[in-house]
């Protein structure tokens, strides 16, 4: 008796979940078909701008560097996004009589049914019409475009079986959160790239497309180009090198699904070890001030480490203060003043405060009954994150300057960003008892619904207010830079933008803690609304 295929059954069901993801809300539907459009959108003016490409002399050196880019974006979006398709979730399979290859060939089948592999089948047919020069160059690439797909889904469904265990734990979704720092940090990457591109030419694409067209699934590409020259043992290596590569993609995903039907998951079991070594660690709380001030302290240093939500946005504005001016810096066209970004990001994580905290935060609430509590409890808090701002803003500042070689500039620059800093706690504090919000725990976003116009008030009403605290610090600097004896004097702006930030901090906690102390059954609902 023949066993019925099972491909038609999971693209039925795949679909299936589409659709019934979609019929259950209005807002999903409505998020769903605008991300559809722009995805569509986008990958159009792909289409036409690798059209508008042929003919070119380096057409073929973007197109291997756009595969292989896409290809790693195949590879880390199951990492970062391992909510987005039910199907990327083998476990649920587990308990029905599916054996690995005919698993493996369906899930293949399915995982073509979607934006993303549209996107990128729009990207790869782009791609051959840039290079591809006679008949015999559109048979190949008829052909390199089925393998370089299949090779993307396969590498995203091998990289989805090896780490299915930790995507669909706590720490898989603590992973997720932090795919706001790869967005961020790639952002600059693509400047950055583009500003070299727009100087150079495309001409200095090449020397890394003469190494990246022997990665699949870039190479099948390359085998287009190397028909198009009448390189036909060159084009036949290349495929022959992406047909192996989607071979070895396909034996390591069904070893990995094997695994996964017939080995227990013990992953999210710690040791008695482990478990034992956490209770006893108290090295942190040794090195606090003691009382409540210690006690807060290391409750916000350990939210930095240990909460999802509040450390991806630690570690993305830690990222994001040193890329931009040390990015800036390296091209030539920076400033030692680009180093008070480093002070701006991370005096926002001053901003919402209570919110950090969610629904939690009745117990902190709890511990407070008077106007002191709710100042000590906020200048802790401040300390906490003075802790880890006041070395990594010097840092910053001491590293630009030294690639820019202005070591003129340093001290101004270091006063202006204390400067900042100080202004961001003082507004932070007030903000965060005046317009506190709820972060969702699950999920992407960082706002509750509904919240979103307190969170802007907060956030950019507080750094405006910010930079008007700034104004004299930035007025004394300019009269220095400008008036005749002024070089002479720029120094003075380090302690004064030291001692001023430090004024404007403890002004901001001293206004902030009777607010907070009132306001706290409504900063509680707030929180708590997530």
């Amino acid at each position: 008796m023949s066993t019925p295929a099972i491909t038609p059954v999971f693209v039925r069901l795949k679909l299936s979940l589409l659709r019934n993801g979609l019929r259950q809300s209005g807002g999903r539907k409505a998020a769903y078909i605008t991300s559809a459009v722009f995805a569509l959108l986008f990958a159009a003016l792909q289409l036409i701008g690798l059209i508008a490409l042929r003919g070119h002399a380096h057409a073929e050196s973007v197109v291997v560097l756009a595969v292989a880019v896409l290809g790693l974006g195949w590879a880390v979006m199951p990492l970062f996004f391992p909510s987005g398709d039910e199907t990327l979730d083998p476990t649920r399979l587990v308990m029905l009589p599916l054996r690995p290859r005919p698993l493996v060939r369906a899930l293949l089948a399915a995982s073509l049914v979607g934006i993303g592999p549209l996107f990128t089948l729009c990207l790869l047919v782009g791609s051959v019409i840039a290079v591809a020069r006679g008949g015999a160059a559109f048979v190949v690439g008829a052909v390199a475009v089925v393998l370089a797909l299949l090779v993307c889904v396969a590498l995203a469904r091998a990289v989805a079986a090896a780490n299915v265990r930790l995507l669909t734990s706590r720490k898989g979704r603590d992973l997720a959160v932090l795919s706001g720092l790869v967005i961020a940090i790639g952002a600059q990457v693509v400047n950055f790239g583009a500003q070299r591109l727009g100087a150079s030419g495309l001409g200095e694409l090449d020397p890394v497309a003469e190494v990246l067209r022997w990665v699949p699934p870039a190479s099948a590409l390359w085998a287009v180009h190397a028909v198009s020259e009448g390189s036909y043992g060159l084009a036949l290596a290349q495929l022959a090198l992406t047909a192996g590569a989607l071979v070895a993609l396909l034996a390591l995903w069904s070893r990995h699904l094997t695994r996964l039907m017939t080995s227990p998951d013990g992953s999210t079991l710690p040791s008695a070890g482990s478990a034992a070594r956490e209770r006893s660690s108290t090295g942190l709380g040794k090195l606090l001030p003691a009382g409540r001030t210690g006690t807060v302290m290391e409750r916000s240093l350990r939210y930095v480490w240990r909460d999802p939500k509040t450390k991806a946005a630690w570690v993305t504005s830690l990222a994001i203060g040193l890329i931009v001016p040390v990015f800036n810096a390296w091209q030539g066209t920076g400033s030692v003043y680009f180093a008070c970004f480093a002070a701006g990001m991370l005096g926002i994580q001053m901003y919402n405060q209570f919110g950090q905290d969610t629904s939690a935060f009745w117990m902190v609430a709890m511990t407070i009954s008077s106007s002191r509590d709710a100042y000590v409890e906020l200048r802790a808090r401040a300390y906490a994150l003075l802790l880890i701002t006041l070395p990594y803003a010097t840092l910053v500042t001491v590293v630009t300057t030294a690639m820019l070689g202005d070591w003129r500039r340093l001290p101004e620059a270091l006063g202006l960003s204390f400067a900042l800093l100080g202004a961001m706690l003082a507004t932070g504090a007030w903000t965060s008892a005046r317009f506190p919000y709820s972060i969702p725990q699950e999920g992407y976003k960082n706002v509750a619904p509904g919240q979103t116009g307190l969170a802007w008030i907060s956030i950019f009403g507080g750094m405006m207010a910010a930079a008007l605290l700034c104004a004299p610090v930035i007025a004394l600097t300019i009269w220095l830079n400008v008036s005749a004896d002024g070089d002479d004097w720029t120094w003075l702006l380090l302690p004064v933008g030291t001692a001023y930030g430090a004024a404007l901090t403890a002004a901001g906690l001293k206004l902030a803690a009777p607010r907070t102390a009132l306001r706290l059954p409504e900063i509680l609902a707030a929180v708590s609304k997530g």
